[in-house]
């Protein structure tokens, strides 16, 4: 990483990385502190942290405006060119833009990332409902997180689970989705469906946001012809 470079004790220990990114994280999670605030919530020297900051800005991973830092175009970029399996998030567009238009609701493709669900893409319609701010990682138990867990391998940092997970997690293995009922956000309700790489494990789940007076149910049928089309052109690619 050009511009990081230096003594590996400059953070109080910490490598030099280990610091750049626990400022990373920090003006992520704040998205508009100062540098006292950052420094603080890292445990950092107040000079360590405004050096690193700076070389973060030079990089483009960290803007800066008016003494307050918020995540710049470089980790942006870099940011969406993840994705936990080979060709997911291009295959996925043209499925979820038609799954969007037929139901006239918002869809998004998620996966588990360190015990929470992680929205890759969410593409909306005109007056379809949106959830009330648009961050990317929410609770393990949405729905699309049900979907992954319900065939996840133990040991995932879920925290305790509820007492009728297990048979929860059987009917959604047996009838292929999961459904939230106003249990992460009041108003807002979900269907999602697994979307299968070539060894027929689930590596995403499809997911469609509605109001409480839609039938679930149905909207899942509609979203498994869509991560069907996904999960056949992931097989083609794989093959």
């Amino acid at each position: 990483m050009p511009g990081l470079a230096g003594p590996l004790s400059a953070t109080g220990g910490r490598s030099v990385l280990e610091g750049a990114f626990a400022l990373l994280n920090a003006v992520q999670q704040d998205g508009g502190a100062g540098v006292t605030t950052l420094a603080s919530a890292c445990g950092l020297p107040k000079t360590t942290a405004y050096r690193l900051l700076d070389q973060l800005v030079e990089l483009g991973a960290v803007e800066r405006s008016a003494g307050r830092y918020r995540i710049g175009p470089g980790m942006f970029r870099l940011g969406h060119g993840w994705q936990p399996y080979p060709g997911l998030r291009s295959v996925a567009q043209r499925p979820l833009r038609r799954l969007a238009a037929a139901t006239g609701m918002t869809v998004a493709l998620a996966v588990l990332h360190q015990g929470q669900t992680l929205v890759l893409d969410r593409t909306t319609v005109a007056d379809s409902l949106r959830p009330p701010d648009d961050r990317q990682t929410w609770p393990w138990y949405t729905a699309a997180g049900k979907v992954l867990v319900a065939w996840a391998q133990p040991g995932l940092p879920l925290g305790p689970l509820p007492r009728n997970w297990p048979a929860e997690a059987g009917l959604i293995r047996e009838c292929g989705a999961a459904y939230d009922r106003e249990e992460v956000l009041e108003g807002v309700c979900c269907a999602a469906v697994p979307v299968y790489a070539a060894d027929g494990v689930p590596v995403a789940a499809l997911s469609v946001l509605t109001d409480p007076d839609h039938r679930l149910e149905r909207l899942a049928d509609t979203a498994r012809r869509a991560a069907s089309a996904i999960t056949a052109e992931l097989g083609r690619r794989d093959g």
